[in-house]
């Protein structure tokens, strides 16, 4: 079953660390990558830009509204996501839990749906 890891953490925190720790983060998505993809698991993934770059659509009375930014304010934000192929949940939680930033923030793990 394919399965979307959903990365969120704190920009704000993220954007203070200094080079070498911004490089041990890189290493360690490196490390699972290869990792997942010598499992066979590795459907996908990306970094995504921070919030500041994002718009938000809403279509209302036939009229489409655009905002600056994410829909909602949170002190974590979406960074970025992996799609695996896991046998099932316990399984994609184990994975999960290999992303460097559940250590400080968290993965949203959703099942993606399999249409016939």
């Amino acid at each position: 079953m394919r399965y979307l890891m959903l990365i969120y953490h704190n920009e704000a925190a993220n954007m203070q660390m200094n080079e070498q720790e911004q490089g041990a983060v890189m290493a360690a998505h490196n490390a699972f990558g290869t990792e997942m993809q010598q499992r066979g698991a590795m459907l996908g993934g990306d970094a995504l830009y921070p919030t500041t770059s994002a718009t938000t659509v809403r279509l209302r009375e036939g009229k489409i509204l655009t905002t600056d930014g994410p829909f909602a304010e949170t002190k974590e934000q979406l960074g970025g996501y992996y799609m695996l192929n896991c046998k099932d949940l316990d399984e994609a939680i184990k994975l999960a839990a290999k992303i460097p930033e559940a250590r400080h923030g968290s993965i949203e793990i959703r099942p993606i749906v399999e249409f016939q």
